[in-house]
């Protein structure tokens, strides 16, 4: 599975490369450090999934998720974020996000989502459904 990871932090988007990096079948396509740099991304890259901060430079991660959702709404979209209110969780599920995590105490459950997923994509099964 193609992955583009959006976060701000490069210490974030280097632990997210280090840790995907042993999830067989993921690859890094490419990483953005800002929203209009990842929203460029993902409609010229079509990665299967993507992992969006909420908050970064020149736009948001709600905003990336509305553009990846309206270019292609088979991307499978992962908010992964330290702003985990209810609020921002209820607008990332209302539009669209396939996923939702904070990265502070559930890097856990993200990681056994991108392991799922990929499992199944190299089976060659059908996605499984969401579940959080």
């Amino acid at each position: 599975m193609r992955v583009l990871i959006a976060d701000d932090s490069q210490m974030i988007r280097e632990l997210l490369t280090e840790l995907l990096h042993d999830v067989d079948g993921m690859e890094i396509v490419a990483q953005a450090a800002d929203a209009s740099q990842a929203c460029e991304l993902a409609r010229d890259l079509r990665p299967d999934v993507a992992v969006l901060d909420v908050r970064m430079p020149r736009g948001s991660g709600l905003e990336v998720l509305s553009a990846i959702k309206e270019h292609d709404p088979t991307t499978i979209v992962i908010m992964l974020t330290n702003f985990a209110n209810q609020e921002i969780r209820q607008k990332s599920v209302d539009s669209g996000a396939n996923y939702f995590f904070d990265k502070a105490v559930e890097l856990g459950r993200f990681m056994s989502v991108l392991r799922r997923l990929s499992h199944f994509s190299c089976m060659k099964h059908p996605l499984p459904p969401p579940t959080g």
